[in-house]
């Protein structure tokens, strides 16, 4: 089995809605970002994917997030939490490069807090 993963960072705003403490007010994140992909088939030049084309993807995928209040979006249901940052992520990755084997998505809200996706 075989394993690559790249990584990218966005900042943004939110709040939990539906979370009673100190997350319920408006903060930001500096996030960090990683995603894996997996798979037992090389191709032709020796590799599962090419890193440039999944981090170039991230990297857009996160471009959207960055420097936003991610409550704005409908598709966080107002509770952008860390799950579903990644839930999100791994699904605008799929849908950009259907044919790379992606695994996994980790958000990380600070160095020790981490949120990851992995389809199942």
């Amino acid at each position: 089995m075989f394993e690559i993963r790249v990584e990218a960072d966005f900042s943004a705003a939110h709040f939990l809605s539906d979370y009673h403490g100190k997350c319920e007010n408006l903060h930001g994140h500096n996030y960090k970002v990683y995603a894996h992909a997996r798979g037992n088939v090389l191709d032709q030049g020796g590799m599962l994917c090419d890193f440039s084309v999944l981090k170039n993807a991230l990297r857009e995928v996160c471009g959207k997030l960055d420097h936003s209040n991610l409550n704005d979006m409908p598709v966080f249901s107002d509770n952008p939490s860390a799950e579903r940052i990644a839930y999100y992520i791994f699904n605008e990755l799929k849908k950009s490069l259907p044919d790379v084997p992606l695994y996994a998505v980790d958000v990380f809200e600070t160095p020790s807090s981490r949120a990851r996706f992995i389809p199942g």
